[in-house]
């Protein structure tokens, strides 16, 4: 059985979003579309149960998010509580405790890792993340490589702060064997002509057109029809990725993903406002795990591309 949404698109993957705590201060986290703060968080059994019943409608994907997910203690419960469901469960993290969780989590079932890596030069670093640990990161990215696969740096690239970094993160990559995702800042269109976005935005299509040039070998990935670059390099060959979801009518329509909130809702897109739907309350009321299939029944419907 496979969920499909009102415009064709199949829901195979969540992305379920653990807390809004972290413990660092990027000043553009998008915060996973939550605009309300609240410290409400399910528990790992409830997480592994709305896992479960997602994993008999066709959903074997699934990422873990935050805020930052490894500032909770029972991250390594989770993850060994949910792995049974699926076949690829992956996390995204800041990186600031990989170097002692990646064994650990990939022992309890974690598949692979993105790690976030906006910058290798710590002045910049700290500007972008308001902390001062770039070395602890990079030392989590070297331990994660060991225990995980891929390993892919996920790295913002920003007018002003660290455009002029692509190449050196390209050949970084390369160099660990991880894999490089070139990310655009994103926001919705009612944001796109504040001063904070024009300032900050980076267009990443020409720098996608001299990677087709550049790559011995180019792939695509099934999930918003992204690319993938095998670029040679002096340190090795580095796997690019490049998202560029402003504006992208192909990103928005082959969309295989709904989230999940923190505080135990589905969402149904990043940049959308009011589109989500509360399980977590049914659910701590007694509700039959058909009574929570008809709430996700209910969110994958409400999905509709916001880029068409």
């Amino acid at each position: 059985m496979v969920l499909i949404d009102r415009f064709g698109r199949p829901v195979t993957n969540l992305r379920i979003s653990l807390t809004l705590d972290c413990n660092y201060r990027c000043f553009f986290c998008h915060r996973e579309g939550q605009t309300s703060g609240t410290s409400l968080e399910m528990t790992p059994g409830e997480i592994e149960r709305l896992v479960r019943i997602a994993s008999h409608l066709g959903i074997r994907k699934v990422k873990l998010t935050g805020g930052e997910p490894t500032v909770r203690d029972d991250i390594v419960e989770i993850v060994r509580r949910i792995k049974p469901y699926v076949v690829d469960l992956s996390m995204t993290t800041n990186g600031s405790r990989m170097k002692e969780l990646s064994r650990p989590l990939a022992k309890a079932g974690l598949d692979r890792v993105n790690i976030s890596l906006h910058s290798l030069k710590p002045d910049v670093y700290r500007r972008i993340t308001g902390v001062d640990m770039l070395d602890a990161v990079l030392e989590g990215v070297e331990e994660a490589v060991r225990y995980l696969s891929p390993v892919k740096l996920n790295m913002t690239v920003m007018k002003g702060l660290n455009e002029g970094e692509v190449w050196d993160m390209i050949r970084f990559a390369a160099k660990t064997g991880a894999v490089l995702q070139l990310i655009e800042l994103e926001a919705p269109r009612e944001l796109e002509e504040t001063g904070f976005f024009r300032k900050y935005f980076y267009p990443l299509k020409p720098i996608e057109e001299e990677l087709e040039k550049m790559a011995v070998e180019t792939r695509e990935r099934r999930m918003h029809r992204r690319k993938k670059y095998i670029i040679p390099t002096e340190t090795g060959t580095a796997e690019v990725e490049v998202v560029r979801s402003m504006h992208n009518t192909v990103f928005c329509a082959n969309c295989t993903r709904l989230r999940v909130t923190s505080s135990g809702s589905f969402k149904t897109c990043l940049l959308r406002r009011n589109d989500t739907v509360n399980f977590l309350t049914a659910m701590r009321n007694g509700a039959s795990d058909a009574e929570i299939v008809d709430i996700l029944r209910r969110a994958v419907l409400m999905r509709e591309p916001y880029w068409r």
